[in-house]
């Protein structure tokens, strides 16, 4: 689930969709305004959303529980490097 696996695809695991959060993580964002900006790219290139919003929220806990992300009056940012 965190990592792909032989029945579990490369671009819908968790580290690889947090990789895509991350990429568009530039500035603070709302939950919903990262999802909307996640899902809309996928759409554009795949005519529908690679992952749903439960896995979308998942790779979220993931990135949180690893310490890459924070969340400060409702907004997501990168964690600042240490």
């Amino acid at each position: 689930m965190i990592l792909p696996t032989k029945h579990m695809p490369q671009d819908r695991a968790l580290l690889t969709v947090g990789s895509h959060i991350l990429r568009q993580l530039d500035s603070k964002k709302t939950v919903s305004a990262l999802w909307e900006e996640i899902s809309g790219n996928d759409i554009k290139e795949n005519g529908n959303p690679s992952v749903s919003y439960d896995w979308f929220i998942l790779a979220l806990d993931l990135l949180y529980a690893i310490d890459a992300i924070e969340i400060h009056e409702g907004l997501l940012s990168r964690r600042a490097s240490v």
